[in-house]
């Protein structure tokens, strides 16, 4: 075996320690601003993520929102009322038109009532048919407080309804 020679056993054996001091701490300086910058991209980029994906959330809930928005037959026009849908409008008003708006289906205290006897389902998720909507009149429903009204008023009422 030969002897081995000190720039053999000690690589840095014969360089400046000053100088090598200096070049590691360049070079550790440099590493460590590279890293933040990465650490402070990958930030960015996050935040670009998250962005997009909130943007694009919200997007696909107003495309769902105006999917899902089905036009409503129009109420059928006054003029074309019949007596007993004419006494029922004016039980409406009477009764219930503190609580519920009967061309729109944005709610008042209650839901309002366009179309309640042409959708599949009331907002109570039952269907409208005379005996619900009957039902729900005379004894309530959730906060909805019962109605007193006679055979012939209930009669009108539900007639007036189906204009709506």
């Amino acid at each position: 075996m030969g002897a081995t020679t000190d720039a053999a056993k000690y690589p840095l054996a014969g360089v400046d320690a000053k100088k090598l001091h200096t070049t590691a701490s360049g070079l550790i300086g440099w590493i460590g601003t590279g890293a933040r910058n990465c650490i402070i991209k990958q930030e960015m980029r996050n935040r670009i993520h998250v962005g997009l994906l909130v943007f694009f959330m919200n997007m696909t809930a107003v495309y769902m929102g105006l999917a899902g928005c089905k036009s409503l037959p129009p109420s059928k026009p006054e003029s074309e009322w019949t007596a007993e849908e004419g006494r029922g409008a004016v039980v409406f008003h009477r009764a219930c038109a503190k609580c519920h708006y009967p061309t729109t289906t944005r709610g008042l205290r209650g839901p309002g009532l366009q179309a309640i006897t042409k959708i599949k389902a009331m907002p109570s998720g039952a269907p409208p048919t005379d005996e619900r909507l009957t039902a729900v009149i005379l004894h309530g429903h959730g906060t909805m407080p019962s109605t007193t009204l006679d055979d012939l008023e209930l009669h009108d009422l539900l007639a007036y309804l189906h204009t709506l």
